[in-house]
């Protein structure tokens, strides 16, 4: 397994779209309203990362994008605090390393743009993800912090950065 993690692309963008609704779909979500399912910026995301002190990082193997993962300045979040946004895997990528991979990668960006702690978003639905959310040391918060949008998730958790 030869796998590449970089900086996402304009071309990059549909693809990305794709695999994101992909895995509403894959783990069954059915509220797809108040989340990036339904975000516009979900169709652009090379747009939306060009805001300062964000990253979007893909994982790419042979040419093929098996993921991304990425941190954002949510509004309203404390200025040491990043959101950690767009965690998604191809159904072939998962149970692979790859979203850890990807997930440290934005830990060491966070803490270089000078972020202390890794805030995010999510749903049950998604238990895998949660699953390695909580093995990376994120914690779960009683309510959302900042002001991402999503109205449609209902989990919050928390990391310090090392």
């Amino acid at each position: 397994m030869s796998i590449i993690i970089r900086k996402n692309k304009l071309e990059d963008n549909e693809i990305l779209a794709k695999i994101i609704r992909s895995c509403f779909h894959d783990f069954k979500v059915e509220c797809t309203c108040g989340t990036v399912y339904s975000d516009p910026t979900t169709d652009d995301l090379y747009s939306l990362f060009k805001a300062e002190k964000s990253a979007l990082f893909i994982a790419e193997e042979d040419g093929l994008i098996l993921g991304c993962c990425g941190i954002f300045p949510t509004e309203n979040l404390p200025e040491n605090i990043t959101e950690l946004v767009k965690f998604y895997l191809t159904k072939e990528a998962r149970g692979k390393g790859i979203g850890k991979l990807l997930m440290e990668n934005c830990f060491e960006k966070a803490k270089e743009l000078g972020y202390q702690k890794v805030y995010l978003e999510s749903l049950p639905e998604f238990s895998k993800a949660v699953s390695i959310y909580e093995k990376q040391g994120f914690q779960y918060l009683e309510k959302a912090l900042g002001n991402s949008g999503h109205s449609g998730c209902n989990l919050w958790m928390i990391k310090e950065l090392d």
